[in-house]
């Protein structure tokens, strides 16, 4: 820290104790009650110093603590991470199952054509886009323990509402409305748990409860398998009761959500004193000079239009977008065309829903040694440009192959599957780590999701049923998102790495202080 230079003063210049005394007698004449007053506020700021400097020796004891950090830690991820994978995975049940209701007779059912039920899944996409970035500036005013649960409870209630429908027209408008309940759960979790976590934690933390999705593949499989044999009962399909338990089982754990989700460090109930404090110190670490020194961002950040408006034109935020974009495309798509290369096979359509189990259960293993790594090494887009690899390689066979090898195709899904899930916890977590400020934060973590789902768009008009059993239009689309992705992935990385270049070049010094990515002590990980 620099202190400022005060002209210094020779022994002849100096005042005289005799001077100073009756400078003193004087000004004791004049105002006695000024300097007992001084005396009063004098003692107390080295009172109130001394209390400073206490509390900041035992929280740097309390920080230097491995087996402490050890505890809290494990205390965090078995009390937030189990509840939020569950969410999730309930977030992609009910955004998923309509795919799994449409083998037994969705369609045929409602008087629906291919072109009329890929607009219902398109709907879904528009709403869920817009609501991404409202609902993320809504969370903090909420509270992410309420909003969170809220959001789980009327997307299970609309989920439900999809098993009474009755026709086309009615299967539109509730997936619309499905769109606006679920559109805020992602960007408002990564939110959350950046509150949580250390920058570095993130992406295991991520890739944990990601895992949900992937499983939510083969649970979900499992799920219709076992609902279906309910059949058609009280004037209602077997899709319907899909629907409606899937839902119900939503509505349920979004209750169970509300009890157990602490809002943040400093009043989770379920932590000791020196965990908050260790906690709270963590992520002040984590943060730039001003803001460490400040206290929590979340606890002092007043909300800045600027702030939005930063994260809206960062490039960074746009280029990640992108890669996601081509990630979530293939991802949305994927279980689309797994049944049919199962039944291709020679399995039945209740045989397939469970031979589909066994390549999201791959993937699930996978993306969590993957964001592991991440974490370890420190590295999030460097990760993908190799996790990408093998997903692009599936799909160039696949999009290439005869249909006389339809043991080749399910053995390329394995690829497709481990590269698209485990890169989502990097591409998340990494524009996550490169914004500091909340409400920055918050906006850049939605708007990367908003275009990233857009992918959803393309991934429900490029498997047409009239395509099967090849795809070969599907296949080659992705594949081609995919390389685009992987070329967005290494500009994010270039891009990153100038800035950190130029920060330490001093380049950013104007923004010393500034207590946000701009400060050159904040680095941005590549």
């Amino acid at each position: 820290m620099a202190f400022p230079d005060f002209p210094r003063t020779s022994a002849s210049s100096s005042p005289s104790p005799s001077s100073s005394s009756v400078a003193f007698q004087e000004l004791s004449e004049q105002n006695p009650g000024h300097l007992i007053g001084d005396e009063k506020d004098e003692k107390a700021s080295q009172d109130e110093n001394m209390e400073t400097v206490k509390l900041s020796v035992q929280n740097a004891q309390i920080s230097d603590s491995p087996a402490l950090t050890r505890k809290l830690l494990l205390k965090l991820d078995l009390r937030i991470l189990p509840i939020l994978a569950l969410l999730f995975l309930c977030s992609f049940l009910d955004r998923t199952n309509v795919g799994n209701a449409k083998t037994y007779k969705l369609e045929h059912n409602l008087g629906m054509t291919d072109h009329q039920y890929d607009t219902g899944l398109a709907v879904f996409y528009a709403t869920y886009i817009a609501s991404e970035i409202p609902s993320n500036l809504v969370l903090k005013k909420v509270s992410p323990r309420v909003w969170l649960p809220a959001l789980a409870i009327m997307w299970g209630i609309v989920t439900m509402s999809l098993g009474f429908v009755k026709n086309y027209h009615e299967f539109v408008a509730v997936r619309a409305i499905l769109g606006v309940c679920e559109g805020g759960l992602l960007p408002g979790m990564v939110l959350y748990l950046s509150g949580m976590y250390t920058r570095g934690e993130m992406a295991l933390r991520l890739g944990l409860f990601y895992t949900a999705a992937s499983l939510s593949g083969a649970f979900g499989g499992l799920l219709a398998r076992g609902i279906s044999a309910i059949g058609d009962r009280h004037g209602l399909y077997k899709w319907s009761w899909i629907f409606i338990i899937e839902g119900l089982l939503t509505v349920a754990v979004g209750f169970v959500t509300y009890f157990i989700l602490p809002n943040n460090v400093e009043t989770a109930s379920f932590l000791t004193e020196d965990e908050r404090i260790l906690a709270s110190a963590r992520l002040r670490k984590d943060l730039p000079s001003r803001l460490a020194q400040d206290g929590s961002e979340h606890q002092h950040e007043v909300f800045q239009w600027s702030e939005v408006r930063r994260g809206v034109f960062n490039i960074s935020t746009w280029l990640s977008a992108l890669a996601y974009f081509g990630i979530l495309a293939g991802l949305y798509s994927f279980g689309l065309f797994l049944p049919t290369i199962i039944v291709e096979l020679g399995y039945t359509a209740n045989q397939a829903q469970l031979w589909s189990v066994i390549p999201y259960a791959v993937a699930s293993v996978v993306t969590v040694g993957i964001a592991f790594v991440s974490d370890r090494m420190k590295l999030r887009g460097t990760i993908m440009l190799f996790v990408l690899i093998p997903a692009i390689i599936g799909y160039a066979v696949i999009a290439n192959i005869s249909v006389a090898h339809p043991k080749v195709k399910y053995g390329m899904t394995f690829m497709m599957a481990t590269g698209m899930y485990a890169s989502v916890p990097c591409v998340l977590v990494w524009n996550s780590n490169n914004s500091a400020g909340h409400y920055k934060r918050a906006t850049t973590t939605a708007l990367q999701l908003m275009i990233a789902n857009s992918g959803g768009f393309v991934a429900t008009f490029i498997y047409p049923s009239k395509d099967k059993p090849q795809f070969r239009k599907g296949h080659t689309t992705v594949l081609g998102l995919l390389v685009f992705a992987w070329f967005m992935v290494l500009f994010n990385v270039l891009y990153c790495r100038k800035v950190n270049q130029d920060k330490k070049a001093g380049k950013y010094d104007k923004f010393i202080g500034s207590g946000d990515d701009r400060d050159p002590d904040f680095l941005l990980v590549l």
